[in-house]
């Protein structure tokens, strides 16, 4: 069982804009970094915070409709699991009730002092997947 997903309001930039009058595919990955970072901290204790970070290991991103300046975009991040020191997570990126695109990613957890891959507490990893 998963936790609810957090909801994670985009700003569309002019500079987010490609030739082509739409999102540059690039964006999307400053999205969901931004989003899954957000989705950590409204859930994580703050001492858990300041104890971890995060970095990417890998995204799908399958894009379904291209997303334009004025648009109103806001990305759904849902925690699939957490193994250990690696979290997996849905994002849905939508505009209203339109899926603008959608990303699996993998996420390994590191010591914010030493750098190096850190488990998460079971109490801490259960505020994101129930299990």
């Amino acid at each position: 069982m998963v936790a609810s997903a957090y909801h994670h309001r985009i700003g569309i930039l002019p500079a987010d804009i490609d030739h082509m009058g739409h999102v540059n595919n690039s964006v999307y990955l400053k999205w969901v970094q931004d989003a899954v970072v957000r989705y950590w901290e409204s859930l994580a204790p703050p001492e858990a915070v300041a104890r971890h970070l995060w970095v990417a290991l890998s995204h799908e991103i399958k894009y379904r409709r291209p997303a334009f300046l004025d648009d109103v975009v806001v990305a759904d991040v849902i925690a699939n699991k957490v193994e250990g020191a690696r979290a997996f997570f849905t994002t849905v990126i939508k505009r209203g009730e339109d899926v603008v695109a959608e990303v699996t990613s993998s996420w390994c957890c590191l010591d914010a002092v030493t750098r190096r891959p850190a488990r998460l507490a079971r109490e801490i990893a259960a505020r994101f997947v129930a299990g």
